[in-house]
């Protein structure tokens, strides 16, 4: 049976995701047969809840749900076979984990997972920035759907998705270079949300509220039509700020049934409402022809306190995107025709001082694209072949060439476009499994140029229990259009940047049984010309620069204990995981001073432990302790004025908690983040939150 794998017609899938075709390598129809590290999973949950209206979802036991998440499974058209390996790793995100942790957005959630790094402006999702693998915001691709919305214009936008947390079937977090799978913008790995397709719920709704005036509504609706499935939701949060120097409120807060009369000094300029529109509609008239179709709308503004220079407390911006997909598999037997065509319009509206137009950039980002995939399975495996065309486009008063004539309130302008093909082919050979492929990529911006990033992954399984995997992949980054051309009176662009280049060898060990899971993964990252804001000497302008090279080691260290195991009375899901990642970058500043978190400012050292235990009843509790030390220095700011003084960042801890109570088709819940309220930044001299207590209810239909 073995030799006669590839005999039939195939379609590759995951195990863990069989019963959709959004994961992240099927949703871009990439051939790379992935398995799920479950022990790089947000710590605390495994199990995905199944609701009766969910048909893909089946009942199974714990340790069948187990298998199921650490392995992959190959389909021939409806046959389904599984293959226990893992060519590169993967941390992914379940909806019960997103249900249970202490979070309200996609940012807070993601700062849970040890070997992700999020830098946070503000709180509850006003603006962050993510990175994997020791590289920056510019260099991760964030994805919709398999669909690369990824930023343009800065990496601080890439967050800005018009998603609302109800909406999420899982996330997916690839890390290393994937230029292969994400494209070029992949340089030190990728993460994908993935939206619900199927009807778990037909109205949803959520409420919050809490300290400094917050005040957060969802709701979310779907129906099936025919051959058709559509969804709707809407999200807002706002508050007045977060914990600070100024405006005191005095609160009465019952813990545990006790009473803490609280203090809230309010930050100054750090209030905040958001807006999320998400609609979509899916339609499959057999399995294997299906389309999905998304639109989206995002909308923000907020006090920007310090976010891009610590000299100017009163920033203030406001941003809006519009995204709109539409994706299909065509085809049966053994060739596919996968299509797809996106777009993304993203505004910015900056002032240096809020409601003052002295100081105000606008920026306007279109970027569009195409692409289109022919996947065949022979005898000889599953063979990829795919083509993309990505267009970006950029209108700004500070970003790009002069116009001739102003547009409006545009006077500069930029555009680039990249062109891609890439072919891959996977191949099963006993208890290995082999992929390899290269992408060939040219991008106007170096006109005339073109690159070859080839990958090779492979996989081990000698018996069950063990796994053994082993990737190497090379990939490229454009410089941002701020990287490029934000001159101002604080900071020097450079139009003459160079691509930033990268190549990773990762490998990794995995142990599975019924009572535990352990992975350990190393790590090698060297990356070329990598671009940063550096400057000689503290009173210099920081100018973009290609630094020669930046080069990461790094490990990644998980257990993961079923409590329930051991100990029955702590509930069906009860879980005690531990996940540390560790990093060591070494590079030639040559005596430079970095102003950014890009390539010398960098998380060397996270540890995640979550536990989530039943408490009594439908009563349970959700643990989250974390610790981060940060390397690199900030010049310290006093009353608004540099001091010529550099510091580093401090270690630090924070404790989140959250409380939930189901009852029926309804649950409350009590959210307790940065419990001993740890004084921490993410970013020199910008703050953060510190204590933040609320509470919500959460109805069902």
């Amino acid at each position: 049976m073995r030799r006669k794998l590839f005999l039939t017609p195939h379609a590759v899938r995951f195990k863990r995701f069989s019963r959709k075709h959004y994961s992240v390598y099927n949703s871009l129809k990439k051939v790379v047969s992935i398995g799920v590290m479950t022990a790089n999973m947000l710590t605390f949950a495994y199990l995905v809840k199944a609701h009766a209206q969910e048909v893909s979802v089946v009942s199974r036991s714990e340790l069948e749900t187990e298998q199921e998440l650490d392995e992959v499974v190959v389909t021939a058209s409806r046959v389904e076979l599984p293959v226990a390996q893992t060519p590169k790793p993967v941390t992914v995100i379940t909806r019960r984990q997103i249900e249970q942790a202490p979070v309200r957005t996609v940012g807070e959630l993601l700062s849970l997972v040890a070997n992700v790094d999020v830098l946070q402006r503000g709180g509850r999702g006003v603006q962050a920035d993510v990175s994997v693998r020791g590289g920056s915001f510019d260099q991760t691709a964030i994805l919709i759907n398999g669909v690369n919305f990824s930023n343009p214009q800065t990496g601080h936008y890439s967050l800005d998705l018009p998603v609302n947390l109800s909406d999420i079937e899982r996330i997916e977090i690839v890390q290393g270079p994937s230029a292969l799978i994400f494209g070029a913008s992949a340089f030190s790995g990728g993460i994908n949300v993935i939206t619900k397709k199927q009807i778990t719920e037909r109205v949803y709704a959520s409420m919050e509220a809490g300290m400094y005036n917050l005040k957060e509504l969802e709701v979310r609706g779907a129906a099936k039509t025919g051959i058709a499935t559509h969804s709707l939701s809407a999200g807002y949060k706002a508050s007045d700020g977060f914990t600070g120097r100024t405006k005191t409120d005095k609160y009465s807060v019952s813990i545990l049934g006790g009473y803490v009369d609280t203090t809230l000094n309010y930050t100054h300029n750090t209030d905040y409402d958001m807006y999320n529109l998400l609609w979509e509609t899916a339609l499959q008239w057999n399995t294997s022809s299906k389309i999905g179709i998304l639109l989206g709308y995002n909308n923000k503004r907020y006090g920007a306190n310090s976010f891009y220079t610590p000299a100017w407390p009163d920033q203030y911006e406001q941003t809006s995107s519009y995204n709109g997909a539409i994706n299909g598999q065509l085809g049966n037997g053994a060739l596919k025709i996968i299509p797809t065509v996106y777009w993304n319009r993203h505004l910015d509206q900056f002032d240096l001082i809020k409601d003052i137009p002295w100081e105000r950039n606008y920026h306007r980002g279109d970027t569009y694209g195409a692409n289109l995939v022919l996947q065949y399975v022979s005898r000889l495996g599953i063979t990829g072949l795919g083509g993309e065309w990505r267009q970006e486009d950029m209108l700004s008063s500070k970003l790009g060439k002069a116009m001739a004539r102003p547009h409006g309130r545009y006077s500069a302008w930029y555009d680039r476009s990249n062109s891609s093909l890439t072919l891959e082919h996977t191949v099963r050979l006993n208890k290995w499994l082999v992929s390899a492929g290269v992408l060939m990529n040219h991008n106007t911006f170096r006109s005339g140029e073109y690159g070859f990033y080839p990958s090779l992954s492979a996989s081990y399984r000698p018996v069950e229990a063990v796994k053994f995997t082993s990737s190497w992949s090379k990939s490229t980054r454009m410089p941002t259009f701020t990287e490029l051309f934000y001159n101002t009176a604080t900071h020097q662009a450079n139009e003459n940047l160079l691509p930033e280049k990268s190549e990773s060898f990762d490998l990794s060990a995995g142990y599975h049984t019924p009572l535990f899971d352990a992975s350990i993964t190393g790590f090698l990252l060297w990356g070329r010309d990598m671009i940063d804001w550096i400057k000689e000497l503290p009173t210099d302008k920081p100018t973009s620069s290609n630094i020669t090279e930046v080069n990461t080691q790094g490990i990644d260290a998980n257990i993961r204990f079923r409590l329930n195991r051991i100990t029955p009375m702590l509930g069906n899901h009860s879980v005690l995981s531990v996940a540390y990642t560790r990093l060591w970058q070494n590079y030639d500043a040559n005596g430079l001073i970095s102003q950014s978190a890009n390539a010398i400012n960098y998380l060397r050292d996270k540890l995640v432990v979550g536990v989530n235990h039943r408490i009594v009843g439908n009563l349970s509790a959700n643990w989250f302790f974390r610790l981060q030390k940060r390397m690199g220095t900030y010049e310290k700011y006093e009353n608004y004025t540099a001091t010529g003084e550099f510091d580093g960042y401090p270690a630090f801890t924070t404790l989140d908690m959250r409380l939930n109570y189901d009852f029926g088709d309804c649950s409350i819940h009590i959210n307790a983040n940065n419990l001993y309220n740890t004084r921490y930044f993410d970013w020199g001299n910008v703050p953060t939150p510190g204590f933040w207590l609320t509470a919500g209810v959460k109805m069902r239909l």
